[in-house]
């Protein structure tokens, strides 16, 4: 009995962390996933995101490439050859043979660069190409959050708007099994019950096209994601919480340093001026070392070819030196300023552009905003119209035709509203990445 208690607590402790490691997966769809959930998940696992950071490790690997030059370069050539034929030179009166049947050679090589024009432009712009990458992954990751964002709110209202129409179709069958009574037992004509079918019909069609909405909004946000195909999901949310968050301080100016792309062109511009220099100084000479041992092999029969060697080496120092170019390096420095006066002009046309992205967002957000509040009142007037008509028909004040238009009018209005809402929360998202606020520290 102890013996199988030891065993048990024993085979516990071994799959205790195997259970823990089991329930606790960050990259897990499983449960009820929030907006920040989303998102985190989709900087991990999209498409675009994973082909940014690759680009990233693929640039970097590039520059470790290019600044290898700078360390020594050693290699190794060897050679073997048969001499079906050799070569014969007079001496005097006498032609001599010279020469071995077979020669064979090995010969290693060092090679330790100095200075180097190309090396010293790769050694000063590797940390812009470094930044440059990282602002093109900065980039996507921006556009990731916003997308994924709006497509997560575009799930959330659609869901509302099915909410809203399911509890209308519940109410108009009711009405409609209601008008029906009253036409059996004559008290009204046909036409209320016949109105009420139409009705019907027509919120039943807007169900299903909102269902199907549903399904291809659901279908584009796991895309965002990066989700497999056919992996589940569902959404966690607070209406109360999305509607406190669609506040943003209309006062703020832009600082457009603070935007991806204006910092992408100033890194362009810091590139572009290396190279100028580097055009510039293209007159320097390239200064290397070397040293180089060379064992030659020769034999007049093959199996002795091996036997001895006779070796020769050398040190010494390599340096190039243009001297005529044909005015090549003129033209190409100056092509690089005509290239930096292009990188100038552009950065001031970003500036230009995203004033106007700001300004544009920021009208949308605000005229959103003010739709939103309207049509928050207009949702508790209609409301209001409804009940009020649905007594006043009740007690045979109004004619039924006048129940469908408020019905109508409130549905409309309850729709409309969270339209507005998705609106504004969407042009929110598009006035923080105008302004370069938009974070994607998941």
């Amino acid at each position: 009995m102890k013996r199988s208690t030891y065993l048990m607590l024993l085979l516990s402790c071994l799959l205790a962390p195997v259970a823990l490691l089991a329930q606790v997966t960050p990259d897990s769809t499983a449960g009820r996933l929030t907006l920040e959930q989303c998102v985190a998940y989709a900087l991990k696992n999209q498409a675009q995101v994973q082909q940014a950071q690759i680009e990233e490790e693929i640039g970097e690997r590039q520059i470790r490439a290019q600044l290898s030059g700078w360390l020594p370069q050693v290699a190794a050539n060897y050679a073997f050859t048969h001499n079906i034929k050799r070569p014969q030179s007079v001496f005097g009166d006498q032609v001599i043979t010279i020469g071995q049947k077979y020669t064979s050679n090995i010969n290693f090589q060092a090679n330790q660069t100095l200075y180097s024009n190309d090396l010293l432009l790769t050694s000063r712009a590797a940390r812009f190409t470094r930044t440059a990458l990282d602002l093109n992954t900065q980039s996507t990751k921006i556009n990731t959050v916003v997308d994924v964002s709006k497509a997560f709110y575009n799930i959330l209202l659609s869901q509302e708007q099915l909410r809203i129409l399911n509890e209308n179709i519940v109410r108009q069958e009711k009405q409609y099994r209601d008008a029906r009574a009253q036409y059996e037992q004559g008290l009204v004509d046909k036409t209320d019950y016949q109105r009420a079918s139409i009705t019907l019909n027509s919120i039943k069609a807007d169900r299903k096209r909102t269902q199907e909405a549903i399904k291809s909004s659901t279908a584009l946000l796991q895309e965002l994601m990066g989700l497999p195909v056919n992996s589940p999901l569902t959404l966690a949310y607070d209406y109360n919480q999305m509607q406190q968050n669609i506040l943003i301080d209309t006062a703020q100016t832009v600082a457009f340093t603070n935007r991806v792309e204006f910092q992408q062109i100033q890194t362009q511009r810091q590139i572009q001026g290396l190279n100028t220099r580097y055009h510039r100084w293209g007159f320097l000479p390239t200064a290397s070392a070397f040293v180089n041992y060379n064992p030659t092999f020769f034999s007049s029969n093959l199996g002795d070819i091996y036997s001895q060697a006779y070796p020769t080496s050398a040190l010494g120092l390599q340096v190039g030196i243009p001297i005529f170019q044909g005015g090549r390096r003129l033209q190409n420095v100056r092509i690089s300023e005509l290239q930096e006066e292009s990188l100038n002009v552009e950065l001031q046309n970003v500036q230009r552009r995203i004033n106007t992205e700001y300004q544009t967002a920021l009208a949308n957000y605000k005229s959103d905003y003010n739709d939103w509040l309207t049509l928050q009142s207009n949702v508790q007037l209609a409301e209001d119209v409804y009940n009020v008509i649905k007594l006043q028909y009740n007690e045979g004040i109004k004619a039924y035709l006048d129940l469908i238009v408020a019905e109508t009018d409130l549905r409309t209005a309850q729709l409309n509203y969270y339209n507005a809402l998705y609106n504004v929360l969407s042009s929110k998202l598009d006035v923080q990445r105008a302004l370069g606020t938009i974070a994607t520290n998941y």
